[in-house]
């Protein structure tokens, strides 16, 4: 009998942080595709970091930062009240950090795969870039929205380094699925375990199927 709270609690996780990231990424993918700043190569580097970076390297300096031992932990904690190691607010800043190049990139991609004659014609009719943004180019990069809106909630539901470093093994509070995969196999419940296994895998891959299924246009000749 497995329990379901890991399921519930990876899924909320995994919702929350994608939501954040859309909204963060967004403009910052705009940044990175519109900008000639000098500081863009040190900005795309720091981005795309968590993509080579070992997990439980993030995880250890956000396990520092966070700490009420530290200057920033113990300021949140002692003027705040917040701790964020051992938490799910912490959890959450966490996946922000590691899945952030999975929504970034693709978004940076699409905006930057448009003609710069559709901005042009926008400003000339009078649009804002913020409205040339939300009106004119997202639309225009739905693709690549829906992409990295996949990539960056299936990374999440697969994440355990920094979950591990940051959340550790609290029931109902940051234990999540990778964590609970890993607690059944040093028990030696191996059905438990792949019972876990089995339901990421298929998650991720329905999800992963229905993404390529839309880019690729092959659900509209289906029902054609």
């Amino acid at each position: 009998m497995i329990d379901w709270e890991p399921i519930i609690l990876t899924a909320k996780l995994a919702l929350v942080t994608t939501t954040i990231l859309l909204i963060l990424s967004i403009p910052l993918a705009y940044w990175l595709a519109t900008s000639t700043s000098k500081m863009k190569p040190i900005i795309e580097t720091l981005v795309s970091m968590p993509l080579v970076l070992p997990p439980t390297v993030l995880g250890f300096y956000l396990l520092m930062v966070f700490s009420p031992g530290n200057t920033i932990g113990g300021w949140l904690l002692e003027y705040l009240g917040v701790q964020l190691i051992f938490s799910f607010s912490g959890l959450v800043i966490g996946s922000v950090i590691y899945s952030l190049p999975f929504m970034v990139n693709p978004i940076q991609s699409g905006l930057s795969s448009l003609p710069a004659s559709l901005s042009e014609a926008s400003y000339v009719l009078g649009k804002s870039r913020i409205k040339t943004l939300c009106r004119v180019l997202l639309p225009n990069i739905k693709p690549s929205l829906l992409t990295g809106i996949v990539l960056a909630f299936a990374h999440t539901i697969g994440e355990f380094g920094v979950v591990l470093m940051i959340g550790g093994n609290i029931p109902e509070k940051t234990k999540v699925v990778s964590i609970a995969i890993y607690d059944e196999v040093e028990a030696l419940n191996y059905s438990n375990a792949n019972t876990y296994s089995l339901l990421l895998f298929i998650i991720t891959f329905v999800v992963l199927l229905t993404v390529y299924a839309i880019n690729g246009g092959y659900l509209k000749r289906f029902w054609k």
